[in-house]
């Protein structure tokens, strides 16, 4: 934080996809609550709630909601719970993604229709009907982002159907940020580096990714959800309020990198 300043006074913010400590939301949630955000939380399911109310617990009692964003039934009610007991919303964050195991590796062209329908749904689908239970309790003015990751423009060996899916999502953010650009609500995506996460874990061979990216990137290291936090504040805050339908980067510079630097070493 910079001298103190906090950049979200005032503002309330829903962030979704909240896991366990480890996961990118988790350290977007912690920045925009050290700059001073009143936090709601999602969780999907019983499996993860005790984490998630831990974690609310550290945020000043964070408010928790669950949220099925493949049922319609569920959005409702987290919208009706938030509109009861959170109020109105100043920014979102969509950090969720599912595709099965079996179509992070292989080929492509074996992706299963059912896999396809699943995870284009969950991935980016979800940020239509987040944003459309939830357009009444926007302010003017509000933030919209969404995660995404460099294997939505780029190939990334077994990202496969994910990177399909994360470009449908990147497609999703701006034409919302289009149909609500009228009420000066902006929607961004922040492209991520790799990070540690038990999502990433099911891509074959992430650990590699990691390996490359600090030998490679301009900064020489790999990001933290810490980096990815710092750039939801700023997105999240009145200084980017002329920002919107963009992808900003988060990744140390390696989506910048035509060629492998001469000295990199395998």
């Amino acid at each position: 934080m910079y001298a103190g300043m906090k950049l979200l006074e005032g503002k309330r913010a829903l962030v979704t996809g909240v896991a366990n400590r480890w996961s990118i939301a988790t350290g977007v949630a912690r920045k925009l609550h050290e700059h001073g955000a009143r936090l709601a939380l999602t969780y999907q399911g019983e499996r993860v709630r005790d984490e998630v109310e831990k974690l609310a617990k550290e945020l000043d009692d964070a408010r928790v909601v669950e949220c099925d964003v493949s049922n319609d039934a569920s959005l409702e009610a987290m919208r009706n719970e938030l509109a009861e007991h959170f109020g109105t919303i100043d920014a979102v964050v969509h950090s969720i993604a599912f595709a099965n195991k079996e179509d992070l590796a292989g080929k492509v062209f074996d992706t299963s229709r059912s896999g396809f329908s699943l995870a284009l749904d969950v991935s980016s689908y979800s940020l239509i009907a987040l944003v459309g239970a939830l357009r009444e309790q926007l302010n003017d003015g509000a933030s919209v982002m969404a995660l995404t990751y460099l294997g939505a423009t780029q190939i990334v060996p077994n990202y496969n159907l994910m990177g399909i899916a994360k470009a449908a999502l990147e497609s999703c953010v701006r034409y919302l940020a289009y149909d609500l650009g009228d009420r000066g609500i902006r929607v961004n995506a922040i492209s991520a580096g790799p990070i540690k996460t038990a999502s990433s874990r099911q891509v074959g061979g992430f650990s590699r990714i990691l390996e490359v990216v600090p030998k490679v990137a301009p900064l020489r290291r790999n990001v933290t959800a810490e980096d990815v936090g710092n750039a939801a504040v700023y997105l999240a805050s009145d200084l980017s309020t002329a920002i919107t339908a963009d992808v900003h980067f988060v990744d140390a510079g390696y989506h910048m990198m035509g060629l492998y630097p001469p000295d990199f070493a395998t």
